[in-house]
């Protein structure tokens, strides 16, 4: 898919949220890669980049050919801090520049009052530096709702390119994703798969037998479908192959309606009452 610079970014994602640091999420990483995955995605409060990095070097695939994503945790907002944790991001990850930089949520009020806009918009101008200054190609969000989302557009002198989100079939965020859309920002969807409640779903499975193909498969073509990009996780070299499987087919508009259409529910913390 494209960004809104000019830069590409491969789909779907390889995720590495909850995978732990060590030889587990080594390898995992270099099978992703070995499987055809090129983009990877890690954060700082995963405490796995270093692990991320060994895996991405034992692929024996050059830096250049893959797409690496990071994210800003929330201690580390405001500008100072936003360009020292980056640094720290590299240096982990063994990298001298990132594909993707993401702040990770939003500052909210019910933490920061009327501050919150400030913050945000403090670490903003920190991922705009480091665009700058080459550090990141790009920049983006996390978990940035429309309501975060306005104030930063409105002083930003770059465009995010991104907003990684909890996106599936229970959770459209559709206020959200119009403004991403109208603003030529990629949505990234997390937990795709509704962190695995989506896959015992009855219409899930009856749509994957019709169509020939698994449940987590449906689900992340639905996520392509709907101009959305995929992360997914997993630590089982046949799963991670399968879920790099999803071009050969495509679902009908009626199996769409019917995916769209499922109960809503929300895996996640919403980022106006998290507290971390």
């Amino acid at each position: 898919m494209k960004l809104n610079n000019g830069y590409e970014i491969p789909s779907p994602g390889f995720g590495t949220f909850k995978i732990p640091d060590g030889d587990i999420c080594v390898e995992s990483v270099r099978e992703a890669i070995a499987a055809g995955y090129t983009h990877i995605d890690t954060a700082a409060v995963y405490a796995n980049e270093r692990s991320v990095g060994e895996g991405i070097r034992r692929s024996g695939v050059p830096r250049e050919k893959l797409f690496i994503t990071s994210k800003v945790w929330n201690s580390e907002r405001g500008y100072d801090k936003t360009l020292k944790a980056c640094e720290k991001s590299l240096s982990d990850i063994g990298t001298d520049y990132l594909d993707l930089y993401l702040i990770h949520w939003p500052a909210n009020n019910l933490q920061f009052g009327d501050r919150a806009e400030a913050v945000n918009i403090d670490t903003w101008r920190a991922l705009e530096r480091l665009v700058e200054e080459k550090v990141i190609r790009s920049a983006g969000l996390s978990n940035f709702y429309a309501s975060h989302l306005g104030p930063v557009l409105s002083s930003a002198n770059i465009c995010p390119a991104a907003d990684q989100i909890e996106y599936h079939p229970g959770l459209l965020q559709q206020e959200t994703v119009d403004l991403c859309r109208r603003n030529g920002i990629l949505v990234e969807a997390w937990s795709p798969l509704g962190r695995g409640f989506l896959l015992e779903d009855e219409t899930v499975r009856r749509i994957a037998a019709e169509v020939g193909k698994t449940a987590s498969q449906v689900l992340l073509r639905w996520c392509v479908q709907n101009d959305t990009l995929p992360l997914v996780k997993s630590v089982h070299a046949e799963r991670i192959r399968e879920n790099l499987d999803i071009f050969s087919f495509s679902l009908s508009e009626g199996q769409m309606k019917e995916i769209s259409a499922l109960p809503e529910f929300r895996y996640g913390s919403h980022p106006d009452t998290a507290t971390f």
